[in-house]
């Protein structure tokens, strides 16, 4: 084969050679790994980045070579020469000189750049790049994320995964978001939930599957009334988080839903998934099909062919399983019943919802609100307190601040409200988007409401007054204040996604 005249130039061989050793390297490496699971799973980052950055790079390098050489042929016929290879003369001490620095030069630093590249690899892969480098924009997720169960688990298991293809579309959408960020476009708060993230079989399930249900877990929940006692209540709820024989009978679990058995789809109309008129069941191994329609957002056919049709997976649910908003009257609960805030505050509970019941600009702002507000309660409401447990006081004041500054975050307007927890169907509908007596087949079937579907009662009331089941049944709920049967037959979220 008769190559050109042109490539005959030390930058195009130059280019060539780099070509070439690198296609060389990617194929040994992809053998090694496909045969002996060389290198695991990052090893696809040399072998789709790295590696082919150099290999291209050598490729541009011949043409470049050639259009170099050329010119100077062109000048060289002019003068009668005759242009040739480049001679390596190695009897020329000067010629084996630069050649061995040249070589060894090169293999030194392919290897320093592929060191330094993999070691950029990961940083760009650590928690600390993924919310600091862009503090403000990042603030909320990297806060949450600490508060959560899977503070141990970095970011990127769950928005990357293993293996090189979703590394690189990974990238390429970081690339637009610090363009977002420099250019300041991005969007306040950042929309959930994300269109590219990854599934949740790829990633939720490389820890958690639906072939190993866990046992019913006990929650107990201590929540306060914003009275002058915060009086407290305890519920005791088993969940039922698998399916199980009980005496009563067989009982299918709240995992149920993404049994391998089965398969739930359903249409929404919201971005953030929170209004699900339609939704369809079928009994993989029966073949049984049942097709839900919600009669109170009840829509035109070819509205809802136009409609994405999902598969119920984990994160449905689980929306959010690393960055949870607490409402309010949570956090200040829990910070009651861990001892943070003292109950023996009168109205504390109270003091704390009139502060947080409001929006503030800043955090500087809401700081300075928290602690100007509650002082100014006690000073007018309760002088003899203020006087007496004026230490206890700022400590509750100190505490509100630090749970405010983990769940709400003015400035990227990130909180409860911007992200409702489908865990539940307290502050959010959550569980109540499908399960609410509405959505019925044409027959008449619907997907229940009932409560004790996802969880029993099993003791309730308050610390010197507590009410336990004696049986498999379950306790009636019997809510806190006195609201007659409105518990029955309105959504929970209807109060209780209000602060108190």
């Amino acid at each position: 084969m008769k190559l050109p005249a042109s490539i005959k130039n030390w930058i195009s061989i130059s280019g060539a050679i780099l070509a070439l050793f690198n296609l060389a390297s990617i194929i040994s490496l992809m053998v090694l790994n496909t045969l002996f699971n060389f290198g695991g799973s990052y090893i696809g980052l040399f072998i789709y980045i790295i590696l082919p950055i150099f290999m291209i790079t050598g490729l541009i390098l011949i043409p470049i070579g050639m259009r170099i050489n050329k010119k100077k042929s062109r000048k060289a016929e002019k003068e009668g020469k005759t242009p040739g290879w480049p001679i390596l003369n190695f009897n020329n001490t000067a010629t084996r000189n630069a050649t061995m620095i040249f070589t060894v030069g090169s293999v030194f630093l392919l290897i320093i750049s592929s060191i330094g590249s993999y070691e950029a690899f990961h940083y760009t892969e650590s928690v600390e790049f993924c919310g600091k480098l862009c503090h403000n924009v990042m603030e909320p997720e990297y806060t949450t994320y600490y508060g959560s169960s899977h503070e141990r688990v970095a970011c990127v298991e769950c928005h990357v995964g293993s293996g090189a293809d979703w590394y690189v579309k990974s990238k390429l959408s970081g690339l637009y978001q610090v363009y977002s960020v420099l250019a300041k476009k991005y969007p306040q708060p950042i929309p959930t939930p994300i269109a590219n993230l990854r599934p949740a079989q790829e990633t939720c399930e490389e820890c958690h599957w639906p072939e190993k249900f866990y046992d019913r877990s006990l929650r107990v929940k201590h929540s306060f009334l914003a009275d002058d006692f915060n009086t407290e209540r305890i519920i005791q709820l088993q969940i039922k988080t698998s399916s199980q024989n009980t005496p009563t009978g067989f009982e299918k679990g709240i995992h149920q839903h993404i049994d391998p058995s089965v398969k739930i789809e359903y249409k929404t109309i919201d971005d953030r998934r929170q209004v699900i008129p339609w939704v369809k069941y079928t009994n993989l191994e029966t073949g049984e099909v049942e097709i839900y329609t919600d009669e109170e957002n009840l829509i035109s056919q070819t509205k809802l062919d136009s409609l994405e049709t999902r598969t119920m997976d984990c994160l449905d649910c689980h929306n959010r399983p690393s960055h949870n908003y607490n409402v309010p009257q949570n956090f200040i609960d829990m910070s009651m019943a861990e001892g943070e805030i003292s109950k023996g505050l009168p109205a504390i509970k109270m003091a704390a919802m009139l502060v947080l019941n409001q929006d503030y600009p800043d955090k500087d702002s809401a700081f300075n609100a928290i602690e100007t507000q509650i002082i100014e309660f006690y000073k007018l409401g309760y002088p003899e307190i203020y006087a007496e447990n004026l230490s206890a006081i700022n400590t509750a004041i100190e505490e509100i601040k630090i749970d405010y500054s983990k769940n709400i975050f003015p400035f990227m307007k990130a909180s409860w409200k911007a992200y409702p927890n489908n865990i539940g169907h307290m502050e959010s509908d959550g569980c109540y988007r499908c399960h609410n007596d509405r959505h019925a087949t044409n027959t008449g079937k619907v997907i229940s409401r009932d409560c004790n579907l996802c969880h029993n009662i099993l003791a309730q009331g308050t610390p010197d007054e507590m009410e336990y089941t004696l049986s498999y049944e379950p306790l009636e709920f019997n809510h806190p204040v006195d609201i007659g049967e409105a518990w029955k037959t309105e959504f929970c979220s209807l109060c209780h996604s209000q602060l108190y």
